[in-house]
């Protein structure tokens, strides 16, 4: 029913490692247990539910196609953070998973500290380019 993600860490100072995130396989079950089926415009968590969305297609699609990737989110303690990351033969691929088209700033800290890793922010308008 549900599944966690762990946080990204090469022991540096500034990473949190010992976090994990729980996102649920059936977002029907999820919605059960918050007591929320309104339309997402009028949702709250509407972000979460995107994120947690995704997530589990991406999740699925690696699956079929046995793409063997490790899934982690990554954040420090100055609250930077990367929502879901894959690392896939020694390179790390980051995405920020944005339910609204808003600005969200590439993570310097990570990309900084893993130069050869990429970043890319996924909203309503490629969320094919990510799931498919």
């Amino acid at each position: 029913m549900i599944f966690k993600l762990h946080s990204f860490s090469r022991n540096r100072r500034k990473e949190i490692s010992k976090s994990v995130k729980i996102y649920f396989y059936d977002l029907g079950i999820r919605n059960a247990l918050l007591q929320s089926f309104a339309p997402l415009n009028l949702r709250s968590d509407s972000g979460a539910l995107w994120e947690n969305f995704c997530i589990i297609e991406r999740k699925k699609n690696n699956q079929i196609n046995s793409n063997s990737a490790n899934q982690y989110f990554y954040r420090t303690y100055n609250w930077e953070e990367v929502d879901y990351i894959e690392e896939s033969n020694g390179k790390l691929e980051g995405y920020e998973l944005k339910f609204s088209k808003d600005s969200a700033k590439p993570p310097k800290t990570f990309l900084s500290q893993y130069p050869n890793s990429s970043f890319k922010i996924i909203d309503k308008t490629n969320w094919n380019e990510f799931l498919l």
